[in-house]
């Protein structure tokens, strides 16, 4: 097993080459920025549609305002995402281009915008009013949203890159000067595609965007199958295992098919008839990811209330409130579970398990698939049954799953206990003790509100069990002087585990009356507050990202610095080596 783990591993700079891909990310920061849309939007779905169940029917104004809020918001979330990944897509072009001649992303994304809806919608006239059909607006047109997105990032580039633009006299204000400076590349964007649609239509009969849809919808039946879903899942589970981020290099492949299975679901139940996709972002939340990465729910309770090691027991204690609610770091890099051997099997597997069992549901007993969107922090037996519609069949399928996960564990969880046992019969009680107090409390200080599943440090764990660097030792040279008035911005993948330094640092400084300011943000959301720090800090599953950063940085003259796994928990647990690092970095 070691050997396996050690052969994937040597494939961690691939993997991560792939995370850095400038078209994966601008599509999954481009999608990102859309979540708050597909939740907002499946409240009023619920509230519509859950009383349904019982018999309850709303009068029809306030059904039909209720789904006209639904239908304003997520009946145009391509459009919306066309123009996030726009934005994302034009900064990681700018990387590469002069700072002093860069894409106007504003431009850009209006372009983007009048593109897609170019090769997305037809004209509607009537004798008394025309408008858009909006078919392909939603969550069926987001294929071509990144399409536009990046055609229009592609020849914005060109166009910048090679000055082939209007250029106005010194003595114009800049703002003036930009627009002109746009005229061309947003000319002849909108001009291809506006060129390409009339040809499109002329040859096939419909458009663009009804076209990618039965291209792509092959592949969509496929991710759909027991073997489609097996290698997404255990694929993302295997990523984060070896300390990659998993969702970065699947998600983008997948990111229309979740969200547009979870409308056909919805549209289907509605019509009467059998809502069978089992891919959607429901599934993905509360199934396969039930407890967080590696579905370790039942884990954490066999942590807390099996196991005879303390150790593990302590650890247990300090994570199963968070990790209820999906954010399971404390148990995945305290146990550890990530690159720990004896794991191996039932994080990668358990997933599977978990999403084969809910297509069995669907495809032989007829029930109903994922039709509703909640936050990811819901509760995983929560989220799976109102997800679900309350539908019987649900709490059958949620019981068989938490049964499953606890077979897939136990025996692992029993070769592990038997492990750690041996080795605290080694130490004295009192060591142990000692030991384990001060274990749960940094877990319960550190991760206790802060964490953010959707960047669980799995690479935090894997450096940590791979390196054991220094930490940043206070000197005499961390005083007020050296940090008073300057800005720190910490990034990871998911904008969770970033707080736990960044909340390090902010309390640490007001402690002992220093005027620090801090922040934590996700990684790709940083570009437009770069020129507000002065030290921007990179988290170590996000350390991929060290090269495009330093680019970002030097476009607005500040500093950056990527850390390494135990190195990086250090120093969210102790505030004074964090002061002390920061305080070098900035001195360098």
């Amino acid at each position: 097993m070691e050997q396996l783990i050690a052969t994937i591993e040597k494939g961690q700079p691939f993997f991560n080459a792939i995370a850095r891909n400038k078209y994966l990310k601008a599509i999954r920061d481009g999608f990102i920025s859309v979540i708050p849309i597909i939740i907002f939007s499946s409240i009023f779905c619920l509230v519509a549609s859950v009383p349904n169940i019982w018999g309850f029917y709303w009068p029809d104004d306030i059904n039909n305002a209720l789904w006209k809020c639904y239908n304003y918001s997520m009946g145009i979330l391509a459009i919306a995402c066309a123009a996030t990944t726009a934005k994302h897509f034009a900064d990681a072009q700018n990387r590469d281009l002069p700072k002093n001649n860069q894409i106007n992303f504003i431009s850009c994304m209006c372009a983007a915008i009048i593109g897609f809806l170019l090769l997305s919608s037809d004209t509607i006239a009537t004798d008394a009013a025309s408008g858009f059909n909006t078919t392909y607006l939603g969550s069926k047109g987001l294929l071509t949203a990144f399409i536009a997105a990046f055609v229009t990032g592609i020849i914005y580039k060109f166009f910048i890159k090679r000055n082939i633009t209007v250029k106005m006299p010194e003595q114009v204000p800049p703002n003036i000067s930009q627009t002109f400076k746009d005229i061309i590349p947003f000319s002849v964007c909108i001009t291809v595609f506006w060129v390409f649609d009339i040809v499109f239509r002329a040859a096939f009969g419909f458009c663009f965007a009804q076209g990618v849809i039965q291209v792509f919808q092959p592949l969509f039946t496929a991710a759909d199958g027991y073997i489609g879903l097996a290698v997404i899942y255990g694929a993302m589970s295997l990523f984060w295992f070896v300390g990659v981020h998993g969702p970065s290099i699947v998600e983008p492949a997948i990111a229309a098919a979740l969200v547009a299975n979870m409308t056909d679901n919805l549209a289907a139940f509605q019509a009467g008839q059998h809502a069978s996709a089992v891919l959607t972002q429901g599934a993905q939340y509360f199934v396969v990811c039930m407890g967080g990465t590696g579905a370790t729910l039942v884990l954490v309770f066999m942590f807390c209330f099996l196991a005879k090691s303390q150790e593990m027991r302590a650890v247990g204690k300090a994570a199963i409130v968070p990790v209820c609610f999906a954010v399971n770091e404390p148990l995945l890099f305290a146990a550890p579970i990530v690159l720990n051997p004896v794991f191996f099997v039932p994080f990668v597997f358990a997933p599977i398990a978990n999403i084969w069992i809910l297509k069995i549901f669907i495809d032989f007993l007829g029930m109903n698939g994922f039709m509703y969107t909640l936050p990811w922090t819901v509760p995983g037996p929560i989220g799976t049954i109102m997800g679900l519609g309350f539908q019987p069949l649900a709490f059958v399928m949620l019981a068989l799953i938490l049964v499953v996960d606890f077979v897939l564990y136990y025996p692992f969880f029993r070769a592990y206990d038997a492990q750690k046992c041996a080795e605290e019969a080694e130490i004295s009680e009192e060591e142990l003790a000692a030991k384990n107090a001060e274990k749960a409390a940094k877990l319960n200080d550190a991760f206790q509100g802060k964490a953010d599943a959707k960047s669980v440090a799995a690479g935090a764990a894997a450096e940590a069990v791979k390196a054991d660097a220094p930490a940043a030792v206070p000197t005499e040279a961390t005083t007020a002087s050296d940090l008073n008035g300057k800005r720190v911005l910490v990034l990871c993948q998911g904008g969770g585990t970033s707080g736990l330094l960044a909340n390090a640092l902010a309390k640490a400084a007001k402690e002992r009356g220093i005027n620090l300011e801090t922040a934590a943000e996700a990684y790709g959301n940083h570009v437009d507050m770069l020129p507000d720090f002065d030290l921007v800090v990179l988290a170590p599953q996000a350390a991929s990202y060290l090269a495009d950063l330093q680019k970002d940085c030097e476009r607005v003259g500040n500093k950056c610095v990527a850390c390494r796994g135990k190195q990086y928990i250090e120093l969210s647990q102790n505030g004074d080596k964090s002061l002390a690092f920061v305080s070098e970095q900035l001195s360098k």
